[in-house]
């Protein structure tokens, strides 16, 4: 059985049906009787494994609960113009509402998975002013993804922002279950992309595997609700939620600025971005290291940025949900 069908072929423990008929993989882990519940939301293109590097170092106590969006991992293709990020949103608040309908919840979210965090707060304000207790997002933006230029300047950067339509056509156009191509070919890609200097080659191998099992159509579907996000509105929403936001200084695929944008318009106390790299690394894997400042922030919160870093940011998420920003509600401890 290769990967694709076991993730899709889950036990009834791992499977959870939305509203609209879709199957969703869910990962729970962790005691149910925890004090509160710890969701992490994975990015495009990715699934729930985008958190396997984090894991071990939160406490075994808590309880935690991953899944896969739609058109991902082992979840259900996003058919029918249901590859957009309201529906991401509804996913998550339904798979809340059954899986856990009472308690405190910390939720991060790794790039679409923090655009899923704001349209969820923009959409079930009530749920957020109720139980949520801190919000952490990883790499992510509040819009102007239509201008993607992956840090090119000039004619280079134009050209990418006219490209991206192209291959949302071209995602979409496949067929296949799964994407065609050679391993070694998306791990070049991913390491070239996505990460900074001197990655593990297991972070690599598995960013690759992730998008190896993603559904073609639905992740080129996703592009252009991408391209048309706005979260301002979810981040309003947010209030007083303790708020961090972790970014890479020259992530080419949510940059730094967007990130600053983030921590303006939510009560983010600081924007973590880590140096020494260029790209998009997911939560927990090695995209380049440096040093890191504090930079003021608004009404008297701070923001800590650096000198350049991966998307794949996933190392800094263990420390990072540990800063004391209320997020200790769900008992995680210190990065070993």
């Amino acid at each position: 059985m290769t990967t694709v069908e076991r993730l899709r072929n889950p036990a009834k423990t791992h499977r959870f049906v939305a509203s609209d008929g879709a199957a969703l993989h869910v990962e729970p882990s962790g005691p149910a009787d925890s004090a509160a519940t710890l969701v992490l939301v994975h990015g495009w293109t990715q699934d729930h494994r985008t958190w396997d590097f984090v894991l071990p170092h939160l406490d075994p106590s808590i309880r935690i609960l991953r899944y896969d969006l739609r058109g991902h991992g082992g979840s259900a293709h996003a058919r029918g113009g249901a590859a957009t990020i309201a529906r991401l949103a509804d996913d998550l608040a339904e798979l809340v509402a059954e899986r856990v309908p009472e308690g405190p919840l910390v939720l991060a979210g790794h790039s679409m998975g923090g655009m899923t965090i704001m349209a969820l707060a923009e959409r079930y304000p009530e749920l957020v002013e109720s139980r949520v207790a801190g919000v952490a997002f990883v790499a992510t933006s509040s819009g102007e993804m239509n201008k993607l230029t992956l840090g090119f300047p000039g004619l280079v950067g134009r050209g990418v922002t006219r490209f991206e339509p192209w291959l949302a056509k071209l995602l979409a156009s496949l067929r296949g279950e799964t994407l065609r191509v050679r391993p070694g070919m998306v791990r070049s890609g991913a390491r070239a992309l996505v990460f900074g200097d001197r990655p593990r080659r297991e972070h690599v191998r598995s960013v690759a595997e992730q998008l190896l099992c993603c559904h073609p159509a639905s992740a080129g579907a996703f592009v252009d609700a991408i391209a048309g996000h706005t979260g301002q509105v979810g981040l309003g929403a947010l209030g007083d939620v303790p708020a961090v936001v972790l970014a890479g200084e020259k992530d080419r695929l949510c940059p730094l600025s967007h990130a600053k944008g983030d921590r303006r318009r939510a009560a983010a106390r600081r924007v973590r971005a880590l140096s020494g790299s260029r790209a998009h690394a997911p939560p927990g894997t090695r995209g380049g290291g440096g040093r890191a400042d504090l930079l003021p922030g608004p009404h008297g919160r701070q923001a800590l940025t650096g000198r350049g870093s991966p998307h794949h940011v996933r190392a800094e998420v263990p420390c990072l949900l540990n800063r004391p920003f209320g997020l200790w509600t769900a008992g995680i401890r210190p990065l070993r």
